[in-house]
């Protein structure tokens, strides 16, 4: 079986799981190849609903909690999008396709290698419309901003600062919260400046954001 099946039938289970509901989205997953984005070693693995290592402590998130975030941040064409955490690139391959032509993926990995392997994923994939930029993603890109949509990939212990600044009025803020183990998802809406929705989406477990407005350390 070739990677398009395992790619259909991958899809098939974020579908059950209640995960996946977007027609855009789900032709995102189905035209982008996942095993681009993992380590060659673990290329069998990639069309499993399940985190892979991709090195430097890091992993590449479940498919279907990759899903449930880029469900719940509801991207559409022609908008500017920011994601804080690279890692292998999949899931900013996936915004870009729903920003399509006209809209702009930025997305900010503090580990060089990552960054560096995630551009050269992007490449091979045939994704255009995404920069990764080496940086503290809790600063986010003020020199871009602002943003229609950001997502934040890893655990924070509150809101980072810099990004709700850095946020539309009427943009869509994705990330988990909590401590360095356990973290609540939430969709942020921002109604004004100053004022802000948020709700949330379950339980989830990532890697904590690190820098200036995230954690000091790893664990």
């Amino acid at each position: 079986m070739g990677w398009k099946e395992d790619n259909e039938q991958l899809i098939g289970w974020i579908k059950r799981s209640g995960c996946l509901r977007s027609e855009a989205l789900e032709k995102a997953i189905r035209s982008t190849p996942r095993h681009l984005f993992v380590p060659k070693k673990l290329e069998a693995q990639a069309y499993v609903d399940d985190p892979l290592p991709i090195g430097e402590g890091q992993t590449i998130s479940q498919p279907s909690t990759v899903s449930a975030m880029t469900e719940a941040l509801d991207v559409r064409p022609g908008q500017k999008v920011l994601e804080i955490g690279t890692g292998s690139g999949w899931q900013a391959a996936l915004l870009a396709k729903l920003a399509g032509r006209e809209g702009f993926v930025w997305t900010i990995e503090r580990f060089n290698s990552l960054a560096e392997s995630a551009k050269r994923n992007l490449e091979n994939a045939g994704i255009k419309n995404v920069k990764v930029i080496l940086g503290d993603g809790s600063l986010g890109l003020k020199p871009n901003a602002p943003f229609d949509r950001i997502i934040v990939t890893a655990g924070c212990p509150d809101i980072p600062a810099p990004l709700l600044e850095q946020l539309k009025v009427g943009g869509k803020l994705v990330l988990p919260i909590g401590d360095l183990y356990t973290q609540q998802m939430f969709l942020i809406e921002k109604v004004r400046e100053g004022s802000i929705t948020r709700r949330g989406l379950g339980g989830f477990r990532f890697v904590p954001l690190v820098g200036k407005h995230g954690f000091d350390r790893e664990r």
